[in-house]
């Protein structure tokens, strides 16, 4: 049984072995600029309470993130493309090397479907743009101070002070891997109770989680996702993180984060306007992972931005 419609997407580009190894350093200069101070950090014993979320909560370890691959559809000229036969999904073509998504096996293919499915379902939907990141306060609402999550870090507004904030807004949380970790007196405070089984429904493209996730799909679907779609995505990814915690209940402007005060009205506004343009730039993301999808698994191709709203 041949679980993908590999020969049409493999072998239609030859890429010149200087090409595509200048391709995989500059792909490695780009990604060790955030996977560099992580793994100084971790050799340390420090945690970062923003940015290690990409590397700790996201399961893609820096050293496979720093590995190049073309992608489907591209030839690796040269004999040094050899090193690659070694890899899942390769395989000799010629006297080169290719990606074959057929040696990938049905498992990733049932994953390029799922999330062909998930991200198609999540662009037809209107972005939510209400929620002013209220999930990371649900987080930590009643919770005794030893079971905070980011305890090194203190809260802006004191235990209290936050309790008071989830009291007084409405929670509009979408997002089960966002809402799994609310404490169980915020559960029942949220508009929306999650499940994974929801999440081809419920998933929309405001969501701040939803935009980092981008990364996530991106290199589940590795090797035959392009680096430059892993590397824009997780670029992305660091950029929402950074709003997802500036908006939170901590204080972390002494770590070079100022506060979005989403307490105060103009806090919220303020957190409105830069989520509506993350949920932009995640579009056109999104619709590359889902064309890559559609190559994948032989569907037709169509323009970017038809998949999306």
């Amino acid at each position: 049984m041949r679980h993908w419609v590999a020969a049409s997407v493999v072998g239609v580009r030859v890429m010149a072995e200087e090409s595509w190894l200048r391709a995989a350093a500059e792909h490695r200069a780009r990604v060790r600029r955030l996977t560099g101070p992580y793994r100084q950090r971790a050799a340390r014993g420090e945690i970062h309470p923003v940015l290690d979320f990409l590397f700790v909560y996201y399961s893609y370890r820096p050293a496979r993130l720093e590995r190049w691959h073309p992608g489907p559809g591209v030839v690796l000229a040269g004999a040094a493309a050899r090193e690659y036969l070694g890899r899942p999904g390769y395989r000799p073509h010629g006297g080169d090397v290719v990606l074959d998504p057929e040696l990938l096996g049905e498992r990733a293919a049932g994953t390029a479907r799922f999330v062909r499915d998930l991200l198609h379902a999540t662009g037809q939907r209107q972005p939510q743009l209400g929620c002013f990141g209220l999930h990371e306060w649900a987080m930590v609402y009643r919770q005794p101070a030893a079971l905070v999550r980011h305890r090194a870090v203190p809260l802006r507004l004191g235990g209290g002070g936050t309790d008071a904030v989830v009291e007084s807004l409405p929670i509009r949380c979408s997002h089960h891997d966002a809402f799994r970790f609310f404490t169980t007196e915020a559960r029942p405070r949220n508009a929306l109770q999650p499940t994974r089984a929801d999440q081809i429904r419920l998933e929309q493209p405001g969501c701040l989680h939803a935009t980092m996730d981008l990364y996530k799909w991106a290199y589940k679907l590795a090797p035959a996702t392009p680096s430059e779609l892993v590397a824009d995505c997780l670029e992305l990814a660091a950029e929402t993180r950074e709003l997802d915690m500036r908006a939170s209940p901590y204080d972390l402007a002494d770590l070079g984060y100022p506060p979005v005060p989403i307490e105060a009205p103009a806090g919220r506004a303020e957190y409105a306007r830069l989520q509506a343009a993350l949920t932009g730039r995640a579009a056109p993301l999104r619709d590359r992972i889902i064309q890559l999808c559609d190559a994948l698994l032989g569907a037709p191709q169509r323009p970017l931005g038809e998949h999306g709203a």
